[in-house]
């Protein structure tokens, strides 16, 4: 594999992104690592004891900003492949939805997975997942923008 392919997308695209949940650049953040496979974006993160709700299971906001964070990265990538160019759009979270279906363990990996259901050249529509323990744990769906000039997060990766 060449360092190109090891390198997630944040980490390609955007290696200076203060996001907390998904920037590079943040040295106290979740540092979520999404990579391209086939139709769909994939990811694993290790929780740990700091992100516990309670003894053994992960905070719902940690599990929004990771479903969030990764699925705007799987809008970003499919706006750049949809556009043909060779860097993704900025993207910002337009709506977003989660359900937590069950609890999620913090003693493995918790796997992303996050695919489009709608394309067109300014917006996507993903669905994620969030598993733990070979169980869905949560699921999401949200639109994601690509924002313009004079837009805040305009140029911000």
């Amino acid at each position: 594999m060449s360092e190109q392919d090891s390198l997630s997308l944040q980490e390609r695209y955007a290696p200076n992104n203060a996001c907390w949940g998904c920037g590079p650049a943040n040295p106290d953040g979740l540092h979520i690592r999404s990579f391209p496979k086939n139709d769909e974006v994939l990811a694993e993160w290790k929780p740990e004891k700091k992100y516990e709700a309670f003894p053994g299971v992960l905070n719902g906001g940690v599990i929004g900003t990771l479903l969030d964070c990764h699925c705007n990265w799987t809008a970003a990538y499919h706006l750049m492949k949809r556009a043909d160019e060779d860097h993704p759009p900025c993207t910002v979270t337009a709506e977003y939805a989660i359900k937590l279906l069950r609890p999620t363990p913090t003693d493995g990996l918790v796997f992303l997975s996050a695919k489009v259901v709608d394309l067109t050249d300014e917006r996507a529509t993903i669905e994620g997942t969030l598993s733990a323990g070979g169980k869905v744990c949560a699921a999401c769906r949200g639109i994601f923008v690509a924002v313009k000039k004079g837009h805040p997060a305009y140029h911000r990766w």
